[in-house]
């Protein structure tokens, strides 16, 4: 037996000293190859210069790093011929491969995780100049058109394990251009912007004299211009731009560096930039100023369908007999014990959505009384309207303010204001544009007598004691009854506050600096709305109202207190005499404001399109529109012979 374990034991030793020397040969060995990828990369100065790869390591000899192991003789490497030098700086090379080892990290990883970092904030910078579908080759070496290494003084055998070496670390680091927008958040536009800029670039060299005395490099930027208008078109998006966007984007660029190697006059192309930028910003100055202009244009011109609308309807009333003229239940229109609404409008379209909307949320519509008031040219439009679409069961008054014979100059001083020609000159002649930069207050609805009728409301309805006042730009959304037994504490209007917001102060409506008004309200107070109100005639009469706005229109008489319009007159005529409304009865801002709160709007009752962008024009705001287009049925006759569509 113990022939046998001493046999066994000399075979043990046999086996380990004949198989250790091999395992020790062949350990460095691999450890060396792995290093020698190291110099291949910086003998590639392409790669060098795309991966921010050791950039500082662009010769053959690599720097030994701080805190990895140093040779006593480095300064004797220099001395070496070139091929020694390569060996020498291979085995140090292997001993801070090995040191890096022994210190649990692995430097080929680090390697690789810098040329992914490198490749990453490359992508970053090239995005802009290139397609969003990047061979994997191009996500590294953009400008290697001819596929050279950028040293040509290696051997074949180090060109192959280098372009071996390249091709692994590119499958690694290749990063999609999907992946990129996630997530270093590279924006949808960048392309659509970088194709913009190389516009930007192209005008300015094809406007340096340098460059228009080259015309083979002139014609070449006009094609390149030509070629990326088209490519650009009304894409603002990069999905938006055609598949070849990519490869104009490169032919725009070599173009561009053409004009750079030619132009070498730095300060002629800032000042051309600078004209461009100031020649841009007047064109953007006098673009918002036509806008405004366009936008309060749009907001005082009827469209075609509305104009259509009272011609047809005229028409027919005029064809109907005496007798089918007439609206039922003409007992109702003085009882004070019914519901009574003020409708003050030439709009028959704005003003049947207030009827029907209203109606359809009341409790008992037999109860509802609307009195209608528009001018001459609408009146038998208005009438016909209703006695074809007639509201439920409500009842319906509809009055020409011609026929008010009490309303004249000599009662009304606004009335004898509003035909003066002193007024008349403000509006229309157009050598005095400019005297008031303020278009809105040069809105011509402000020379309608019915605009300022509001302010004559005992005398419209003489034996009513409570009328609800409703502008024809609102929609009616719960019933309204309610209004009725609210208790103003004497006050003559309920309304809803607007001073949420700093411009619905006195301040914004009223002159201040003249003394009258300094002295007589505060500038801070809180401003209300127009649009729905609640009207006490009985205080209104006891407190002599209508006689309290004439003292105030007669002092206004060079608008000098105010500006035209009906907020500030009824600021000043009911100052102290409003009851706040809950806020919730009135919602504003649809017609002007895109942020209004969407459970603010479901919870008003009712809904003011007070603003430029009322629901009938097409500038109106798409999603606000629908609260009023479920009111108006586009199946009516009228309707579609004037095309009138939701």
């Amino acid at each position: 037996m113990e022939i046998v374990a001493t046999r066994n034991i000399l075979l043990f030793l046999l086996c380990v000293t004949v198989v250790a020397p091999i395992l020790l040969y062949s350990y460095p060995s691999a450890e060396q190859e792995l290093v020698q990828d190291v110099p291949a990369f910086a003998n590639n100065a392409a790669d060098s210069a795309r991966l921010n790869l050791l950039p500082e390591e662009t010769s053959t000899v690599l720097k030994e790093p701080i805190g990895d192991v140093h040779t006593d003789d480095s300064t004797s490497i220099k001395k070496l011929p070139h091929d020694l030098q390569m060996g020498e700086s291979r085995e140090h090379s292997s001993g801070r491969v090995l040191s890096a080892t022994n210190e649990g990290e692995n430097p080929i990883k680090l390697v690789i995780d810098g040329i992914k970092q490198g490749n990453q904030s490359n992508y970053l910078e090239k995005t802009n100049a290139t397609s969003d579908n990047v061979n994997p080759e191009d996500a590294i070496d953009v400008d290697d058109s001819d596929g050279k290494l950028a040293s040509e003084t290696t051997t074949n055998k180090q060109e192959q394990k280098t372009r071996e070496s390249s091709s692994r670390i590119k499958k690694k680091a290749h990063v999609s251009p999907e992946s990129n927008n996630q997530n270093d958040g590279i924006p949808s536009d960048a392309r659509v912007r970088q194709l913009k800029d190389q516009l930007i670039q192209a005008k300015v060299f094809l406007s340096l004299p340098a460059v228009k005395n080259n015309p083979q490099i002139t014609r070449e930027l006009r094609l390149r211009v030509k070629e990326v208008l088209r490519t650009v078109g009304e894409a603002s998006q990069d999905s938006d731009l055609p598949r070849n966007a990519n490869e104009r984007m490169k032919a725009m660029e070599q173009s561009l560096m053409k004009g750079r190697q030619i132009q070498d006059d730095c300060a002629g192309a800032v000042k051309k930039l600078r004209a461009m930028l100031h020649s841009t910003e007047e064109q953007l100055r006098v673009h918002k100023k036509q806008t405004v202009f366009l936008t309060q244009l749009t907001a005082k011109t009827l469209p075609k369908g509305l104009h259509c609308l009272p011609l047809r309807l005229t028409t027919e009333y005029h064809s109907l007999i005496p007798s089918l003229q007439q609206f039922p239940n003409p007992e109702k229109l003085e009882d004070p014990q019914l519901y009574h609404y003020a409708i003050f409008s030439d709009n028959i379209l704005a003003t049947g959505v207030v009827v029907n909307s209203t109606v359809a949320h009341a409790k008992d519509a037999s109860k509802h009384v609307f009195h209608i008031v528009t001018d001459r040219l609408n009146y038998a439009a208005m009438r016909m309207w209703f006695l074809a679409n007639p509201p439920g069961k409500a009842t319906i008054q509809v009055q020409n303010i011609e026929e008010f014979t009490w309303l004249n100059s000599s009662y009304s001083p606004v009335l004898k204001q509003l035909s003066s020609p002193s007024m008349i000159d403000y509006y229309f002649k157009t050598h005095q544009a400019t005297s008031d930069s303020n278009l809105k207050f040069r809105n011509p609805k402000y020379l309608s007598i019915l605009n300022h009728l509001r302010f004559y409301l005992p005398e419209v309805f003489p034996k009513l004691n409570k009328v609800l006042f409703l502008d024809d730009d609102i929609v009616v959304q719960k019933d309204l009854t309610a209004l009725w037994s609210i208790d103003l504490k004497g006050n003559v209007n309920g309304a809803v506050e607007t001073c949420g917001e700093s411009f619905h102060r006195f301040d914004r409506y009223l002159n201040f600096s003249n003394p009258l008004i300094a002295k007589n309200f505060d500038p801070h107070a809180c401003g209300w709305a127009y649009g729905m109100n609640v009207f006490d005639l009985v205080e209104w009469k006891r407190q002599n109202i209508t006689e309290l706005y004439h003292n105030w229109q007669k002092l206004n008489h060079d608008r000098q207190l105010w500006k035209l319009g009906t907020l500030p007159p009824g600021l000043i005529t009911f100052w102290k005499r409003t009851f706040p409304l809950n806020r919730t009865w009135h919602v504003l801002g649809l017609g002007y404001n895109t942020n209004v709160n969407q459970k603010l709007i479901e919870g008003a009752a009712v809904v003011h399109y007070n603003g430029n962008m009322k629901p009938w024009l097409e500038i109106s705001i798409p999603k606000f529109r629908g609260h009023w287009t479920k009111y108006v049925d586009y199946d009516i006759v009228y309707l579609r012979e004037c095309n009138i569509n939701p």
